[in-house]
């Protein structure tokens, strides 16, 4: 029902949550979601913040064994998960220290994460992919001679910007400089290719 009526009645607020009730929700979760142990604990507390526990005993403690016996059951695997969140964000373009960040943001850390960082080679395909993906340096869009450029302080600001971007995406100072510097194509993928010159 919309309409004056229906802004006048007050909300009920929602049942507080039981074990089964939490297990749904986690099972729903899990199902719809590819998540880590810290990101299925995140959320549990998150629902029992907003809606209450009606159980016996903590609802954080029932959240907590209802994690654990989903991990013990495989239904949520930390090792999985970081190495798939590594891989997505690799193949988007994003370089190690971006990819460490969303995988603590999950909740995963020590060797876990470490062991799902991708190394030099990969690291340096990711970054080639993400200047060719938003042109930067040789990849860039409009023909502007590179020996050249018409206005040196605008060509200059415009590095230092695709510079930065790139020092966002989570790629180390060195990679950026050499991509965005690179006098053309081939010069930035040989360098991608090349893992064994530093």
């Amino acid at each position: 029902m919309t309409g004056p009526d229906a802004a006048a009645r007050p909300r009920r607020a929602p049942r507080p949550l039981d074990a089964a009730r939490l297990d749904e929700l986690a099972l729903a979760y899990v199902a719809r979601f590819a998540t880590s142990a810290g990101k299925l604990s995140a959320y549990l507390a998150r629902k029992l913040r907003e809606r209450g526990w009606d159980g016996p005993g903590q609802g954080g403690d029932a959240a907590a064994a209802v994690v654990a016996r989903f991990v013990a059951a495989g239904y949520v695997d930390d090792e999985a998960f970081a190495r798939a969140r590594a891989h997505s964000l690799q193949r988007r373009g994003y370089g190690a220290r971006r990819i460490a960040g969303a995988l603590d943001q999950a909740g995963i850390a020590g060797d876990t994460a470490r062991a799902a960082l991708p190394g030099v080679a990969a690291a340096r395909q990711a970054a080639l992919a993400f200047a060719r993906k938003r042109g930067f340096g040789p990849f860039a869009r409009t023909a502007v001679p590179r020996e050249r450029p018409a206005d040196p302080a605008a060509a200059r600001a415009l590095r230092e910007k695709q510079v930065a971007a790139m020092l966002r995406a989570g790629h180390p100072l060195d990679s950026a400089r050499k991509l965005v510097d690179a006098p053309d194509v081939d010069t930035a993928e040989a360098w991608a290719a090349a893992v064994d010159d530093e």
